[in-house]
């Protein structure tokens, strides 16, 4: 039997998941939890061996989630079944070495087909958005390039982005240029238009 704790914040999609697993004969649905950071105790708590994550909670998000699974929960597998299925969100997936990544509007079957093979060991990716990531490639980003753009999207400008960084304004602005040009965008919004639609801001 594949116990699985099933980790989505809103809640009728959750328990329609729910509904769906338990109607199987091999599958049972040990807990549901509806943040993050709930994941991990919920797996040590039940014995999971299966933890099928939405992305976007609150709290914690669903990669940080399965990492946190990684190293203090080895025995338990993590499917991530995600809305925001971008080649860039999957890179970070696979970076924290889950064993499955689908789209929440896969079918019902095939959604049971990649629980059951997660169970049983294997990896299982959706293979247009698997295409997708091998041909846009991982972030050309660097951390901190990551860090000063995320500034951004909260709407902060070069002398904010300075003082919570660490860093001087000049240092902002030459981090700013070097994202712009990495990307190939007209200016800093757009590069964080990019960013985003490629899952490369975490």
């Amino acid at each position: 039997m594949q116990r699985i704790v099933l980790a989505e914040d809103m809640h009728m999609i959750r328990v329609a998941l729910a509904a769906l697993l338990d109607l199987e004969p091999d599958m049972e649905v040990a807990a549901q939890v509806g943040s993050g950071s709930e994941v991990l105790p919920a797996v040590l708590r039940t014995g999971a061996d299966t933890a099928i994550l939405d992305i976007d909670m609150p709290g914690m998000d669903g990669i940080t989630a399965a990492a946190v699974l990684r190293d203090q929960a080895p025995g338990c597998r993590t499917l991530i079944l995600t809305g925001m299925a971008r080649p860039g969100t999957l890179w970070r997936a696979l970076d924290a070495q889950v064993a499955g990544f689908l789209p929440k509007d896969a079918s019902p079957d095939e959604l049971l087909d990649g629980v059951r093979r997660v169970g049983a060991g294997r990896r299982v990716i959706d293979p247009e958005l698997a295409m997708s990531a091998w041909e846009i490639g991982d972030s050309p980003l660097t951390e901190r390039e990551v860090e000063v753009l995320a500034r951004v999207a909260e709407g902060a400008d070069t002398t904010q982005i300075a003082a919570t960084t660490s860093l001087s304004v000049g240092t902002v602005r030459n981090y700013l240029t070097a994202i712009v040009n990495k990307l190939g965008a007209r200016n800093r919004v757009d590069a964080l238009r990019i960013a985003r639609d490629n899952g490369w801001l975490a």
